[in-house]
Parts: C-alpha cells; structure tokens; sequence
C-alpha cells in the first residue's frame, strides 16, 4: 500500500509551484487562497518539512520545494496524457456536430456522404437546434453563428454570412419599380439583436441600395429563417435571404437575385471546448469542417478570417 498525503494537496503544491503564487494556483482550481495555503500546510506538516517561504510579495520554494516540484509536475503531466488517451478509446465511434436547424439542413445534410467517405469507420451525428449546447456534455464541436466572440472556448473563423434579395423568376422583378409592387418577406431577428447592424433588415438593405418609394414594412413577417425561405422558394414574395442558405436554389435558377447589393452579416465559426481539443472526435470533425468549408462553395461568400471585434456574445448565438 502505497503511503501518500492527500492528491488535494499535492494538487495545490503543484499548482503553487508552477503558477508561483497561491492565488494564480487557486484561480486554476476554482478555490479561495485560503484554501490553497491550508492545503500546503497539510502537506508540509505532513512531509514535516517547509515548502514555501512565505513573503511580503508573494512565496518562493524552498530547496524541499524545489526538489518536489518537478516529480509532481511531471507525475501530473502523465496523468493529464493518460486521460486524454483514455477519453480516446471511443467505442462508438460517434462525433457529434451541432448547428443551426437552418445550416444543418442546407450546407451539413448534404455533405454528410462525405464524411463517411472520408472516416468510414466514424459516424456523423448532426444535432440540428437554435438553442446553446454544453459543448463539455453534449458534443466534440459546434458550427455557430453569431458575433465570432465565445469566452472560454476555440473558435475558428469560417466565414462571414451575407443577405440579398431573391426571389422566383416568374415573379419578373429587375428594378424598383418591379420591388414596389412585391410582396415583401421579413425574417423577424430576436430582441438580442434586432438593433445589431449586422441583423439585416429590409429597412437596413433598402437604405443601403438607396431605394425610395418601398415600404420596409410591408409584407409577410416570419420569426423563423426557414420558413421565410420556405416562402420565397414558394413564390409568395421576394424574400431578404442569407445567401449560405440558397446557394444551391441560385445556382440551378430556382432563385434569381434581381439586385447585386449584398450586406455582410454574422460570421460561421467553428467551436469546441478547450478541454475536447485533444479528442479524436473533435480532431475529425476540425478536419472535415475546415476541409469542407475551405472553398465555401456552400454560399457565395468569400471565406474570411478576419475576427469582429470583443464583445458580448449575442444571447442567440447557438449550440
């Protein structure tokens, strides 16, 4: 039987000595200062020996401190790899991606052949939903939308979404003449984000093309972005769309788009959590995400990486 002090307190040593001082240490942990410097006092009460000289501007290891330190740091370090490669064994085989209910069911259903092709011994569980996913809990990685900002976890720039009017060829709009007459279909944003520049509107875009004469009110109004696509595909009116959602309807003139002027909108962005990084899982679906959406045919939009600036993350922004 192996006679050893408390792990808690190892931990905190270990902590100390590397962070040098009880308060990085404790911060690391999630516990008071207090609480660190009660837990190497029990060590070294236990060890009957100091490890910490304690002083005005902080501590510093002592020659017992500084013998320790690097058998415990080490001892750690195989500890963190040996849980990573167990976290790896993963008899399911299932990497879970989560989206949008729009961007999965217009730019991932589609691609998810490929994915088999590409791992044919993986499976592709794309979790569709507007609502924010645990990404420690309920999925290796998550292609959100939004402002690009996602405090304490990975995000990587995939590329910035844009809205244009489109709508049915039959409808014959070219000018705006044409516009005055159409019925118009909003998609109405969240209270989060409403007054967002980046929340395209058809007041928003009417401005910018410096079109007079249009009601930017008038219409049909939906509170979901698929049913006002759903609509314009419909031929019910001509619909201020996310062109990532109808490149495909574009391409095969399904849709036309009777104006050039486009507005930059929220950005796509890879997430996971730090503490997933390392999983085969994740390390998958980074691989495919980045590989797939590498010459973003999925929209016409030219792939950026440029980051929006710091700020708070809209409370929409999803999984």
């Amino acid at each position: 039987m192996r006679k050893l002090p408390p792990l808690s307190a190892l931990r905190a040593f270990e902590a100390a000595a590397r962070r040098a001082g009880f308060k990085a240490a404790a911060d690391e942990l999630n516990v008071t200062p207090t609480a660190i410097s009660h837990q190497i006092r029990q060590l070294e009460e236990w060890l009957d020996v100091k490890l910490f000289e304690r002083e005005t501007r902080g501590v510093r290891l002592t020659e017992n401190g500084k013998a320790l330190f690097p058998a415990l740091r080490d001892g750690f370090d195989s500890f963190e790899r040996a849980i990573e490669a167990a976290r790896n064994i993963d008899e399911t085989r299932v990497a879970t991606l989560t989206s949008t209910v729009a961007f999965t069911a217009k730019c991932l259903a589609a691609r998810a052949g490929g994915f088999r092709t590409a791992y044919p011994d993986w499976t592709l569980r794309l979790d569709a939903t507007n609502a924010i996913v645990d990404l420690d809990q309920s999925a290796h990685a998550s292609i959100r939308y939004g402002s690009g900002y996602y405090p304490g976890l990975i995000s990587e720039p995939l590329f910035r979404d844009r809205f244009t009017p489109v709508c049915r060829p039959h409808l014959s709009i070219s000018d705006e003449k044409d516009l005055q007459r159409a019925t118009l279909i909003h998609f109405d944003w969240g209270p989060a984000v409403r007054d967002d520049q980046r929340a395209i509107t058809w007041a928003r875009w009417l401005e910018a093309a410096k079109i007079r004469g249009t009601d930017p009110n008038d219409g049909l109004r939906f509170n979901d972005e698929v049913h006002a696509m759903q609509a314009t595909l419909a031929g019910q009116g001509i619909g201020l769309i996310s062109l990532t959602l109808v490149s495909d309807e574009l391409a095969n003139g399904t849709l036309v788009r009777p104006f050039d002027l486009a507005l930059d909108s929220f950005q796509y962005d890879l997430v996971y959590s730090p503490r997933s990084a390392t999983r085969h899982a994740t390390e998958i679906l980074r691989d495919w995400v980045l590989r797939e959406f590498a010459g973003h045919r999925c929209s016409e939009i030219a792939k950026t990486n440029a980051s929006l600036p710091p700020a708070h993350a809209p409370a929409w922004d999803t999984t």
